[in-house]
């Protein structure tokens, strides 16, 4: 597997670290220190994904995920040393794809671009238009759309409704889901799927506390039905 990594750490150590283990398995590694440095290189040289670390001296992890997300869908996955639920939410929020927590075991972080990665290649390879009532989703172009109307959605957000999409009126647990979409045994909050269907409903839903689409199974987990 090939590609550009951008890796964003004001600690050149960690940056060292995992640049080291990411050229080990054949990957362009570019780094940065700072959010500026960070913003000017994720325009300039437009990575395949970017490793983000939050906490940053001036402009932090959260600011450059906002600004990155403005003009790209690139996954995102971001380091916290801060192992709290606010700090993973507001990541997911803002458009972040993963996160990983401080101190962190570089092979697991290799899996997890490696995870992402293969879901992007994926999404990239020709397949036929899904359907699901007025919701569309071509694969091939990574594009939604209800009513006719193109949704933009962020990586993962994408994922978890091709997945659901492939899978019509199956109720998949939010353990399961961690695994199937997000491709590895996930040692994350399992809110983690919360915040992401969320955020899909409120892009794809025109009632998003009544959703048609994308329902629960109350003690279960989610499964996306024909309305």
């Amino acid at each position: 597997m090939q590609g550009k990594i951008l890796v964003v750490d004001d600690e050149q150590p960690i940056v060292d670290i995992v640049k080291y283990n990411l050229e080990e398995e054949g990957f362009t590694v570019i780094p940065a220190y700072d959010g500026e440095e960070a913003l000017r290189l994720a325009f300039a040289e437009k990575p395949q994904l970017i490793i983000l670390d939050i906490m940053m001296p001036g402009k932090d992890g959260f600011e450059v995920c906002r600004q990155i997300r403005e003009k790209m869908n690139v996954p995102i996955i971001m380091l916290t040393a801060r192992d709290t639920e606010i700090d993973k939410v507001l990541g997911l929020e803002l458009g972040a794809d993963d996160y990983v927590t401080k101190p962190f075991s570089a092979r697991e972080l290799v899996a997890r671009v490696k995870a992402a990665l293969r879901r992007v290649q994926m999404q990239e390879e020709p397949a036929q238009l899904l359907t699901c009532g007025e919701l569309k989703l071509s694969p091939e172009t990574m594009e939604v759309w209800m009513k006719d109307q193109k949704v933009e959605l962020t990586h993962k957000e994408f994922s978890l409704l091709y997945f659901l999409l492939r899978h019509q009126g199956i109720v998949f647990s939010r353990k399961k889901l961690l695994q199937e979409v997000w491709d590895y045994d996930y040692y994350g909050d399992e809110r983690t799927v919360d915040v992401t269907v969320r955020r899909l409903r409120e892009k794809i839903e025109e009632d998003p506390g009544n959703p048609l689409y994308l329902r629960t199974k109350r003690g279960v987990g989610y499964y996306l039905r024909r309305p």
